[in-house]
């Protein structure tokens, strides 16, 4: 399939599907059309003796100087040798291609000034599978993903390092030719229009709702296995009782908990027992915090698909031609966000760790061995494995810190006040993958947890699970080394396997 850049839609589906799943991308051939009509209203500036920010100007505090006519094209070079100044380790392969898609669509729009042949070549190193090298460290947030985009700017002239399609790393110059493209020229405004925009953070966003929202549904599975487990009951999840708390995530969540738990024996067995008189609230409330947090994703989704409507870019070719300052590229729409996300999943996450725990514990756990150690005392179970769990949380309790109340003026006081957007979705990428893991741990327990209960069973979709995981090598038994026994259950989560060992058995999840 190929994903069609119109200037106007894209979908977080076709970010993902150009980022992950590789696919090209074309631009419509009116997108060209239009392109090359805003593009005259750059070129009635060129030769003006206006100063036009980014045409006859120089940048950021040196705003106010004059760039002679024929210094004006090398101004754009210029300013990506210059921008590409990102340090530290390299950025991954999906989030720049991210990156690159988003800003392709807002050259798209027509309001950047770029030329036609310039957008042309911005997909078609998209579609060769060239991605250039971006570093970690080099955006604030503000006046755009500066550095980053930059790096990406300077590999379409044929400058800077890049992966080609088998992973190399090479000169872009190199990767260019092997790949049959020629290195763009830049004209006026052009180095600019490549790297004005929130890019970066978008595309980090995108890719986070999609997985956040993939690791909720995990969740309540996960939540479901420690339930059952710890002979907790469905009841507090009914229908009715989560129509007295209208909350939209919530009762989601509490309904893919009713059918997850479905038909579970265990649970049968224990309704009537007068013991258990009300669960944790790790157990009780799983809706209410997985629910929340499936809210707090739902509006992170919302603004990022107004983004992804948006033109950024400073200054901007209007309708009739003329170009006006702007400040859309501030990030704080998606600094606050990518935030947000942070904070609902290290709770997520902190719930998860507490259920683990009540497994782990002969004095709260109903019967279990002590850390379900085969033979406790000789075996510790799963005990160490609770200790990475805990020290997960604890990291994603940091990441949750948020990024987006910080600011630090630059430009010489011109750009004094920065979203730091950027450096919230890198931490949100890291929460994203400590959850992931912090869920792998709970899956490993829940469902040891449940194998130990026999002769009792749990639901259909549960016992699938631990069947699953037993073929894994995942069951109960001996100390084994965990490290790969977590690793293995971090990839059951990650490619789906989870997913394909119950979708027999329940219907699709919330």
């Amino acid at each position: 399939m190929t994903v069609t850049l119109d200037g106007t839609t894209l979908t977080i589906d076709d970010v993902v599907r150009v980022a992950r799943g590789l696919e090209e991308v074309r631009v419509d051939d009116k997108v060209l059309d239009r392109l090359a009509a805003c593009r005259r209203g750059i070129d009635a500036l060129v030769d003006s003796d206006v100063p036009v920010y980014g045409v006859s100007t120089g940048f950021g505090s040196l705003a106010t100087t004059y760039i002679a006519p024929n210094d004006r094209a090398g101004l754009q070079r210029s300013l990506l040798r210059s921008h590409a100044a990102g340090a530290g380790g390299e950025v991954e392969d999906e989030v720049v291609r991210a990156m690159m898609l988003c800003r392709l669509r807002t050259l798209c729009t027509g309001v950047t000034g770029v030329r036609a042949s310039t957008a042309q070549a911005y997909a078609d190193l998209l579609n060769a599978r060239i991605t250039p090298v971006v570093l970690e460290f080099g955006s604030l947030g503000c006046s755009g993903d500066l550095a980053p985009l930059a790096h990406v700017g300077l590999a379409l002239t044929g400058e800077g390092d890049v992966r080609n399609a088998q992973g190399e790393r090479m000169a872009a110059a190199d990767a260019l030719r092997d790949a049959g493209l020629q290195p763009v020229q830049l004209a006026e405004k052009e180095g600019l229009a490549l790297i004005n925009g929130t890019d970066g953070m978008l595309g980090m966003l995108l890719l986070a709702v999609r997985d956040a929202e993939e690791l909720l549904r995990i969740a309540d599975v996960t939540a479901s296995l420690s339930i059952q487990s710890l002979r907790g009951t469905d009841r507090v999840f009914r229908d009715d009782l989560q129509r007295l708390r209208p909350q939209v995530g919530q009762q989601l969540s509490a309904a893919n908990l009713l059918r997850l738990m479905a038909d579970s024996p265990i649970v049968a067995d224990h309704l009537d027992d007068t013991s258990q008189v009300q669960d944790a609230y790790s157990l009780r409330c799983a809706p209410q915090v997985h629910g929340a947090a499936r809210d707090t994703i739902e509006h992170a989704r919302r603004v990022a698909s107004l983004e992804l409507q948006s033109a950024i870019d400073n200054p901007v070719v209007l309708s009739d031609g003329s170009l006006a300052s702007t400040g859309n590229f501030h990030g704080a729409p998606l600094g606050y966000v990518l935030d947000f996300v942070a904070i609902a999943l290290a709770d997520v996450a902190s719930m998860a760790e507490r259920r683990s725990d009540r497994l782990l514990d002969p004095a709260r756990s109903y019967g279990l061995p002590p850390f379900l150690a085969h033979r406790p005392g000789v075996d510790s179970g799963l005990m160490i494995a609770h200790y990475t769990q805990a020290g997960l949380v604890s990291e994603m309790k940091r990441l949750a810190v948020p990024a987006s109340v910080d600011s630090i003026p630059t430009s010489a006081m011109q750009e004094d006040h920065v979203s730091m957007g950027w450096h919230a979705a890198r931490k949100l990428r890291m929460s994203i993958a400590a959850l992931r893991t912090v869920l792998a741990i709970e899956l490993m327990a829940g469902s040891r947890a449940l194998a130990l209960r026999a002769p009792l069973l749990g639901s259909p979709p549960s016992n699938a699970l631990v069947r699953a995981l037993e073929e894994l090598g995942l069951g109960p038994g001996p100390d084994r080394p965990l490290a790969a026994e977590i690793a293995t259950a971090d990839a059951f989560l990650l490619d789906g396997s989870w997913w394909r060992a119950i979708e027999p058995l329940v219907e699709q999840l919330n």
